[in-house]
Parts: C-alpha cells; sequence; structure tokens
C-alpha cells in the first residue's frame, strides 16, 4: 500500500492556537468558531479547527477587502471579516 493511500487525519488546532497564528485574543477566536466563521468541531467539551479550515478563513478576508474597490490615500489595508 503506497503512502498517498492512507488517509492522514487533518491538524486540528485548538482555540488558543487559532488565536495565536491570527494574533487576537483567544475570545475573539472563540467567538469567530462559534459564530461559524471558522469552519470547526466540537470535541466532547472543546473546539478544534483544521489546518485547512483557518486558511479557508484568511483567504475569505484577502478576498472581501479586495472586491471592495473602494479607493483610499495612503497604503492599501486589509481587514479579517472578525464579525
Amino acid at each position: 500500500m503506497d503512502d498517498k493511500d492512507t488517509l492522514r487525519p487533518p491538524t486540528l488546532l485548538t482555540v488558543r492556537e487559532v488565536a495565536e497564528l491570527l494574533r487576537v485574543h483567544q475570545r475573539t477566536a472563540y467567538r469567530l468558531i462559534t459564530g461559524g466563521s471558522i469552519k470547526a468541531i466540537k470535541i466532547g467539551s472543546q473546539w478544534r479547527v483544521s489546518e485547512q479550515s483557518l486558511m479557508e478563513f484568511i483567504e475569505s478576508g484577502w478576498k472581501e477587502s479586495a472586491s471592495s474597490g473602494k479607493k483610499k490615500s495612503g497604503p492599501d489595508q486589509y481587514k479579517l471579516p472578525l464579525e
């Protein structure tokens, strides 16, 4: 059996790890997860986020900012969809 034939589970991140990667407070990360902005799975009483779900959330923030089309003077600023 080849290595590519074996199914590997995704790397799951804790709420704390998500907060650290996004550089936000843990409560903000928790709200994003429980509010459905970041896809997650609840295992027992704890939430876990796959790396892919976190990357999708970040990508959606870049796409949303790029498609807003508003021209401002000064440097480009990008926002993640926090609420």
